[in-house]
């Protein structure tokens, strides 16, 4: 019981400060900091700010005071009644606490206080205008308490300083309007940080959202995860934003899409071309720097906009001997469907032969087909040494005599040595996707002549394969550009069929690929394979 309920207090306490808490916490505190800061500055400069300009209102005032005429000439005659009557609007109309006027021996001849009159004037600070002339502000203590002051020399008009005018603010009705405007600003301080609470609360649940309610803990442990996962799997991974930047690449795809050690950023381009205009794409075969690879392509979606993509690949020669295995099977299908579809078309023809009791002409019939096979396949295995490639011909063949078109292999062709390794692959695919081009052309252009024909050939050092046909043909502007990656003519010979993927597995190998014009109307292709591994 005392271990569950220790596990249970952690995790209480776990949950009271996670991350929505910390960051209230946080940004409450720094909001309480700036605020304080904030606040002793701004009340600072308030009282600056308005000790400034009420001792610039005393000193306008006592100028104004000070230059007036009928206050020098009462002062000259020592009236202090006419002086009296002038200042004492002046005072209320101005709200000073005193204006008081004095001769050149600080006697007063004004003072708020009328008993006050004629007494000497208290503070000591009228030197600096009844002997240097000057006009300036000062804080003393006069009659009526501590005060902030303008003092201005009285001068006649020769230019004789006759006496001094002192215009007072009292620092009590000074300190009274500083404090008010303070407590306007601490309330608008506090309305501040009254909604910089409920902004760091919005804050923190739009990041916990954005996190998916996920503590950091969390995060970085899934993180370790999925870097583990990344750089341990063999296949690349590569992911980019929205904006076609990397954001993503592991150890795996570095080394496949290298090319003399450095990545080409343009294949990123290449990898997530149109991605965001489709549906996941699936072991999309593609040419990424050196290395030909199988793509697998998903657009990651978010809210309903597209916020980036992730891809998978894989070397296509890391699993050639599973697809080698894998394509004689499914050749091996394809033929028996071909053959399946040829042959009930022939049993039909034997079947009605019988009903109509033409029993010689069913045998004389069958008699033939089977030469006619005899000699395909003798002749099949007379020139060509290779398996692979003897079962890829049988199997094109099938595939031809379904499609309604003649595939004939010219007699002379001859290939008396298997060809192995990934030459055999290069070749494989080569033959493979030319061949299929041209069944497509021929059933997309309906020529009168549907004819297939194969020459093959050993020279000295190289293999020769001269696959031609009645298709349409490939233009000399096109010839230029089909074997380019992504190309498409949009022709028969230029949708996805591999032809730069073809050159690319017979360069691998030493070997070229050509097209030429045929003499059937059709396109001419020439694959060159050397006879040795490089």
């Amino acid at each position: 019981m005392a271990k569950t309920s220790t596990v249970s207090a952690c995790g209480r306490k776990r949950r009271f400060y996670n991350l929505h808490i910390k960051m209230i916490l946080l940004i409450s505190f720094l909001l309480i900091c700036i605020l304080i800061v904030l606040g002793i500055f701004l009340n600072q400069l308030v009282a600056k700010t308005n000790e400034t300009q009420i001792g610039k209102r005393a000193l306008t005032v006592a100028s104004a005071v000070a230059g007036m005429d009928e206050v020098v000439e009462a002062l000259e005659r020592n009236d202090s009644v006419a002086i009296q009557a002038i200042v004492n609007p002046i005072q209320e109309a101005t709200h000073a606490e005193y204006i008081v006027v004095g001769d050149n021996n600080s006697i007063r001849y004004s003072h708020p206080v009328e008993e006050r009159v004629g007494e000497k004037m208290v503070g000591g600070d009228n030197d600096r205008a009844l002997i240097q002339g000057e006009s300036y502000i000062s804080k003393q203590t006069g009659s009526l308490g501590p005060a902030i002051r303008g003092k201005v020399p009285i001068v006649n008009e020769n230019g004789k300083i006759v006496g001094v005018v002192s215009v007072g603010f009292l620092n009590g009705n000074v300190e009274a309007l500083i404090n008010e405007e303070k407590s306007v600003i601490w309330f608008y301080i506090s309305l501040v940080f009254v909604l910089g609470i409920l902004g760091a609360i919005c804050i923190s649940s739009y990041v916990k959202r954005v996190l998916f309610h996920m503590e950091p803990e969390e995060i970085s442990e899934l993180l370790l995860q999925k870097e583990a996962i990344l750089q341990s799997t063999k296949e690349g991974i590569v992911a980019v934003n929205q904006h076609g930047e990397l954001t993503m690449l592991n150890k795996a795809a570095s080394e496949m899409i290298a090319v003399n050690g450095q990545v080409d950023s343009t294949i990123y381009g290449q990898l997530f071309h149109r991605v965001q205009e489709t549906e996941l794409e699936w072991d999309k075969e593609m040419l990424l720097g050196d290395s030909v690879v199988l793509v697998n392509r998903m657009p990651i979606i978010e809210n309903g906009e597209f916020a980036g993509a992730v891809a998978t690949f894989r070397r296509k020669t890391d699993i050639e001997h599973l697809t080698k295995e894998f394509s004689q099977m499914k050749q091996y299908a394809n033929t028996l469907r071909s053959q399946a579809h040829e042959f009930s078309n022939k049993l039909y023809t034997i079947l009605g032969l019988i009903q109509l009791d033409k029993i010689e002409e069913a045998e004389a019939f069958i008699q033939q087909e089977r030469d006619t096979q005899d000699q395909w396949l003798t002749f099949l295995a007379d020139r060509v040494a290779d398996p692979f490639v003897h079962g890829l011909l049988q199997g094109k063949h099938s595939q031809a005599n379904e499609a309604d078109i003649t595939l004939t292999i010219q007699e002379d062709s001859q290939l008396a040595q298997p060809v192995e390794g990934q030459r055999q692959t290069a070749l494989l695919t080569g033959v493979g996707n030319i061949v299929e081009n041209a069944i497509e052309s021929i059933k997309m252009s309906h020529p009168k002549r549907r004819e297939i024909s194969i020459y093959f050939t050993d020279g000295e050092e190289d293999i020769y394969f001269e696959i031609e046909d009645s298709g349409t043909g490939i233009s000399p502007e096109e010839a230029d550009r089909i074997f380019d990656q992504d190309y498409s003519t949009k022709s028969d010979y230029g949708r996805g069929t591999g032809l730069a993927l073809t050159r690319k597995a017979l360069r691998e190998v030493g070997g070229e690929i050509m097209v030429e014009p045929s003499e059937l109307g059709g396109a001419l292709f020439i694959l060159v394979i050397p006879k040795k591994e490089l």
